[in-house]
């Protein structure tokens, strides 16, 4: 059986690879930048505020696992671990699954709500650091449609 023809692979133009490039550049400069921010005012990583934010948005304050890991803005290698340890500073409890005990739903305390405002004072700050401070409302309008180019399938 042959198989079909295929098309030449393009290569990109140097724009692109440059935006490429750039795109990741600014992806962990901006957050390595904001992650020593709230580390120096001793707060967890952004993977703590993360979680805590969605779960202070998901009904009644709760979410399951799979809810989560859908929902936050940084990969969860592990959510599960993430979640243990949340768990143990009183930040989140686990709870039964109405009507399905082989499930569980993550719930957001109220330490958990008092993080989650208190890392936002720093956080907050810290875009506004560095990202309002370099762009316009313009341009982050532009740069925030450009990149919803680049994410919708």
């Amino acid at each position: 059986m042959q198989e079909p023809p295929q098309e030449p692979i393009s290569e990109p133009s140097a724009s692109v690879i440059r935006a490429w490039g750039r795109l990741i550049r600014a992806e962990r400069t901006v957050v390595g930048r904001i992650e020593a921010e709230m580390k120096s005012a001793g707060f967890p990583s952004l993977h703590w505020y993360d979680v805590l934010l969605e779960l202070k948005r998901g009904p009644e304050g709760r979410l399951t696992p799979r809810e989560i890991e859908e929902a936050v803005l940084f990969e969860q290698y592990n959510l599960s671990r993430l979640l243990d340890r949340m768990e143990s500073e009183g930040l989140v409890r686990r709870i039964p699954f109405p009507g399905d005990k082989r499930r569980q739903l993550i719930e957001i305390t109220e330490e958990g709500k008092a993080l989650q405002w208190r890392m936002w004072s720093v956080y907050g700050a810290a875009i506004n650091r560095f990202i309002s401070a370099k762009l316009t409302d313009k341009e982050a309008g532009q740069l925030s449609a450009l990149l919803l180019k680049l994410i919708q399938e």
